[in-house]
């Protein structure tokens, strides 16, 4: 079946399949913002139990769902991953600090004899909450922004391609970046905190979902009403600067990338299947917030995360698509890398297909693996008899 495929259907192909892992990966940051709430919302250790062992069975999702984007992005469009992972490589070794704090932390954080103390595992879970997820957004932000890499062969389906970093910093500078007068930084930052502010807002809503302790859930509460603000004002203003700038073009025909005004816009009203998407997320989100703030419902975890998801991949698809640069070059505009020219061959694209096929069965198990975890909520008395717990 997929031999058949044209190499340009194969490439849109796995854009999608790429863009759905980094919505799927927004979403499960539900455990990263669960961590940064442990020290506001907990005041003593029972509470902190109960929380760190409510997110605690689900603690590799994110990580795991990290490592799967990161191959996925390996094996289809391997210039972006040895560009932006070998070039980049400050940002992604903090990222993947982060969560190195965050294994040891689940692992350590209750043994008998730890050195460190329970405490300073506890600011680990703070430290992979915060930094990790706001480099992570800032990382993303780059997409709509731009990166600081020159790559000398850009056509790595006829021969070798080798990409550098024109920056010292290595990425860092995404925070600071202005680009043809425009503080491109103002992009990146406000995606991360948006993602940040939404980590938090979800972790709220899981810990609401799964835990039993009315105290516990009444100060859950207080900090969504903050964090759903917080996340609303980020995430609105960074829809609002990359939907007025310029972006990435190319030209169909020459392939030469250009700067295009109101670019992400245009590729929205192009797309209205991805105008729909976007605008049902944003909706689900907003009930999924209206539930937990106004109407004391547990359940607006799942509208808000399945809202989420659906924004998170209508901007990836918006990025990538249309003629677009998916990772576009400040340094040299004809060096930004499309869904065309970072892909891998026709050969690997088909066999890496062939595999996705098992992806639904893994999100199968996943799920089941998920409801039997969730059954029923965690209680202060149930922890007290768990010998295994966090």
């Amino acid at each position: 079946m997929f031999s058949s495929f044209s190499i340009q259907l194969l490439q849109q192909y796995w854009w999608v399949i790429i863009s759905v892992l980094g919505a799927a990966f927004v979403f499960l940051t539900f455990v990263q913002g669960g961590q940064t709430l442990l020290l506001q919302v907990a005041k003593n250790k029972e509470q902190k139990d109960l929380i760190v062992n409510s997110i605690g069975r689900r603690w590799d999702l994110t990580f795991t769902a990290l490592v799967v984007f990161g191959g996925a992005f390996f094996a289809s469009f391997p210039l972006f991953y040895s560009t932006s992972f070998g070039g980049a490589y400050w940002v992604w070794m903090l990222i993947l600090f982060t969560f190195i704090l965050q294994a040891v932390s689940y692992e350590y954080r209750t043994k008998a004899g730890n050195f460190l103390g329970t405490k300073t595992y506890e600011w680990f879970l703070f430290v992979n909450g915060f930094l990790g997820i706001i480099l992570i957004g800032a990382a993303v932000g780059t997409f709509f922004s731009g990166s600081n890499f020159i790559v000398d062969k850009i056509d790595i389906t006829t021969g070798s391609a080798v990409s550098k970093w024109t920056k010292p910093t290595h990425g860092l500078e995404a925070v600071w970046t202005v680009y043809n007068g425009y503080p491109a930084f103002l992009v990146n930052l406000s995606l991360a905190l948006a993602v940040f502010a939404l980590s938090r807002v979800l972790g709220g809503q899981y810990l609401l979902y799964t835990i039993d302790n009315e105290e516990l859930t009444t100060k859950i509460r207080k900090q969504l009403r903050i964090c759903s603000t917080l996340f609303l004002v980020f995430f609105l203003l960074f829809l609002g600067l990359i939907l007025t700038k310029e972006g990435f073009a190319v030209n169909p025909q020459t392939k030469q990338v250009f700067l295009e005004k109101y670019k992400y816009l245009h590729n929205l009203l192009a797309m209205p299947l991805v105008l729909v998407i976007m605008l049902v997320g944003v909706v689900l989100v907003l009930w999924g917030l209206f539930l937990s703030l106004f109407k004391k419902s547990n359940n607006g975890f799942w509208f808000t995360g399945a809202g989420s998801t659906m924004a998170v991949l209508a901007l990836f698809l918006i990025a990538g698509f249309n003629n677009t640069a998916f990772y576009p070059s400040i340094a040299d505009l004809q060096s930004s890398l499309t869904i065309e020219n970072a892909s891998s061959s026709h050969f690997t694209l088909v066999v890496m297909s062939w595999v996705s096929l098992f992806v639904p069965f893994v999100i199968a198990y996943v799920w089941y693996s998920w409801r039997s975890l969730t059954r029923k909520k965690i209680t202060i008395e149930e922890l007290q008899n768990d010998n295994m717990s966090y």
